[in-house]
């Protein structure tokens, strides 16, 4: 048969390569199917582990009193109870001792009483600075683990407090704190369709890679401390002068420095407030936007992080994924999803 001049060859490799990526957002799509049918299976308690600590503390504990605390037991954040209400009255982060920093810098004349600041009153801070108030949402422990998922989203939070009610007693309990990374290693460890996920970052259109807040070694940790607030970030990158990652300045490391109730140390630089940090520091992971999600979830089961940083070849910044692009992308990729829990 003879064939036109018209008529035009595909090579072959094209036609393999067209297949491939079909066979790709095949799987694509049916492992994100699979992975929310699994989170609507369960529940935010089965997440849990089989024995954990939890730390509660009170509403009128000194904020000084309160960071000493977290660095002792080596935690972040912690679930807030009143006692005059018997209610859970929200989630201690390092977002607040930013808010208290922010505060006593715009007011200098009162720094003599920070001693005796508690943690109710960080709501007259939040309105004295004008910020986003204490995180405050929950959820119940036997709602499904995907409603769970869409709240922790929806609040723009990395963790999220379950809250039980005691019928007896008419009282709430604070059962545990779920966090977005104990969320994705259990959706890693449980299910196996994540394997499937084999499609590139820069395909998924998660992360943020325009206007990036970034420092240098040599930028004053109070400058760092209010591009944190202003921007409602959790960390900074570090870059040299060719915008080569270096580092990352997290808002957990200032803890470190107000340890004690010292505050003059915020005029270090980036770099001298690093020399300060624990030796236990978990280390800054990268990537690139040609990682694949499921390698990026083996990661996750076997790694604790809370961001990936994407670079180039040569190790220059393009732009951050956070664990809560990742779980946003899970949950609401599909065109009939919303951020409303049942």
């Amino acid at each position: 048969m003879e064939i036109s001049p018209s008529t035009q060859r595909i090579p072959i490799q094209d036609v393999i390569f067209q297949e491939t990526e079909d066979i790709i957002e095949t799987e694509q799509n049916e492992a994100l199917k699979a992975i929310r049918a699994f989170l609507k299976g369960k529940t935010a308690y089965d997440v849990l582990p089989l024995s954990f600590r939890l730390l509660v503390l009170d509403t009128s504990l000194l904020v000084r009193k309160s960071l000493n605390i977290l660095l002792q037991n080596g935690i972040v954040s912690a679930p807030l109870w009143n006692s005059k209400t018997s209610k859970f009255a929200g989630l201690l982060t390092s977002s607040d001792y930013i808010n208290v920093i922010q505060y006593y810098y715009q007011n200098p004349e009162k720094m003599d009483k920070i001693d005796q600041f508690t943690l109710d009153g960080l709501r007259d801070v939040e309105k004295a600075i004008g910020v986003q108030p204490i995180e405050t949402v929950s959820v119940h422990p036997f709602k499904r683990l995907y409603d769970a998922c869409l709240k922790t989203v929806a609040s723009k939070g990395r963790r999220i407090p379950l809250i039980d009610y005691d019928e007896e007693k008419q009282r709430e309990i604070v059962l545990s704190v779920l966090t977005q990374y104990r969320i994705l290693k259990f959706v890693a460890l449980n299910c196996k369709e994540t394997r499937m996920l084999r499609k590139p970052l820069k395909d998924l259109n998660i992360g943020k890679y325009d206007d990036l807040a970034t420092a240098t070694m040599d930028t004053p940790v109070i400058d760092v401390i209010h591009l944190l607030a202003s921007r409602g970030i959790s960390s900074i990158p570090i870059l040299d002068s060719e915008g080569i990652l270096q580092n990352i300045y997290e808002s957990v490391d200032i803890l470190t420095l107000i340890k004690g109730g010292i505050y003059n140390d915020l005029k270090l630089t980036v770099g001298e407030a690093l020399m300060r940090r624990p030796e236990d520091f978990e280390g800054v992971h990268t990537c690139t936007d040609q990682d694949r999600l499921d390698t990026i979830m083996d990661t996750i089961r076997r790694s604790r992080l809370h961001r990936l940083i994407v670079v180039d070849s040569k190790g220059r910044l393009k732009g951050i994924v956070t664990l809560g692009d990742i779980l946003e992308y899970l949950l609401l990729e599909a065109k009939d999803e919303t951020l409303q829990p049942k």
